[in-house]
Formats: structure tokens, sequence, C-alpha cells
């Protein structure tokens, strides 16, 4: 399923199934049927379609959003190995931890903004009628080292655009691990339709602005005044990007 597919279910139990699941993350079939009240042979039945199409896979014995992301891909530094693929419900925790660590200054606002918004959510991966999200991580050894978020609001004059936050901890940096983060997530975003990406930076977060420009982002925009950081008023720079 890609993110940008609008679902229409012809069948009202598969609908409740998927916005369960969409709401709650990745469950236990059980679990999802018990509190949907229906019964096994009609949720089996349902969840059997949902899985056919593309919309719902299980895995580790849970129903979870199926996404067509692409493969893991596995990279050499000269100081560390790591991976990048679609991030998975159980990463949340330690996503959330990464991005807390990596924005450890607070100049990174937007991505301190989907922190907390995963985190008090308890779920990754959004589509619905009012947004969609999908993440991207880098990993050692199994645990996240960076990430790369992208958020599309599902409003028809926006559709061609979607909201971008990438980084790394800061012991990870200088092995290309943010530019393979950022070139994952823009393909990705291409293959799925957009066409303008955009990454709202403080205007003190001067490494993060370098990092984009170098890959051939570009100021857009500028509000001053628009952060309260520290007692001081920071503007806030737009950086987009087409693609």
């Amino acid at each position: 399923m890609e993110l940008t597919d609008k679902i229409e279910f012809d069948h009202r139990d598969r609908q409740d199934i998927y916005e369960y699941v969409e709401s709650h993350g990745a469950s236990r079939p059980e679990k999802i049927r018990q509190s949907l009240n229906l019964g096994e042979r009609a949720f089996g039945h349902h969840t059997a379609i949902l899985r056919r199409d593309g919309i719902l896979e299980e895995v580790g014995g849970k129903l979870r959003i199926a996404f067509d992301s692409g493969a893991e891909e596995e990279f050499e530094a000269e100081d560390v190995e790591f991976k990048i693929r679609q991030a998975r419900e159980e990463d949340l925790t330690g996503l959330v931890g990464a991005i807390r660590q990596a924005i450890g200054g607070g100049e990174y606002v937007n991505a301190e903004t989907v922190a907390d918004v995963i985190d008090s959510e308890g779920v990754l991966l959004r589509h619905n009628e009012l947004e969609s999200r999908m993440f991207f991580v880098a990993t050692v050894n199994g645990e996240v080292v960076g990430w790369v978020h992208l958020k599309h609001p599902e409003i028809e004059k926006l559709s061609h655009t979607a909201e971008l936050t990438v980084g790394v901890l800061e012991e990870y940096r200088g092995n290309n691990i943010g530019s393979h983060l950022l070139e994952r997530g823009l393909e990705w975003a291409s293959s799925q339709g957009f066409e303008k990406i955009y990454n709202s930076i403080p205007a003190t977060n001067e490494a993060a602005i370098s990092f984009l420009e170098e890959r051939g982002w570009q100021e857009e925009a500028r509000r001053e005044d628009h952060y309260k950081m520290g007692g001081n008023s920071i503007d806030e720079v737009m950086m987009a990007t087409d693609i």
C-alpha cells in the first residue's frame, strides 16, 4: 500500500479493523477481534482480505499497517556499519530516545514535536483522513541511531508536499548516515508523487541549515522571532527542495 493511496473499504468491519490498527499500532489479532466484538469467522475473513489487498500485514503475530517502503539497505563507513530501513512499531521507544538525544540542545523544534507526538500516541505510522507519516531509521547492531521522518497532510491543496525531519546521534555523525537517510526519504517521497519537501529549523541551528544547503536545499521563507528559546527570540528558517 502506498502512503498516498486513498483507502476505500467495501465493508464496515474491514474499515473498523484497519482503523483500530491505525490508531493502536501493531496489535494481536485476538485483541483486535475482542475489542471490536467480531466473531472469529468474520474477523478471520476480513483480515484475510485486508492482508490480500496489501492494507495490513502480520509480522511477529501482530497485525500492522503494510507500507511498500523498499528493502533494507546496508552501508559500511570507515568507522561503522549501519542499515537503513522502514521503521517498525517495535522501534518506537528507541526512535523516540534517539530523536530526543540527537536534538539535545533543543534547536530542532519540529523533531522535538515529532518525538512528543509519537511518544504520546504510541504509534509510529499514520495513514488516515487527517495526516500520514512515514519513518525510516538507521540502525547499528539493531539499535536506532538516526531517522528521517516525512509527514503528509491529507489536504488536497497540499497533496504534493510533505514535511521532513532528519537526524543522527552525535557519536555517529561524520559517517554519511544523515546523507543516506535524507536520500532514502527523498527517494521514497518521489516514488509517492510528492513534489516539494519542507524542513523548518530555528536560525540558530546552523549545522542543520548547512547540511541541507550542501545538498541543494534552499531557504524559501523566514519568520522573524518565531521561537522563544532561552529567553531569546529566534527566527524560523523554512528550507525546501523540489523532487
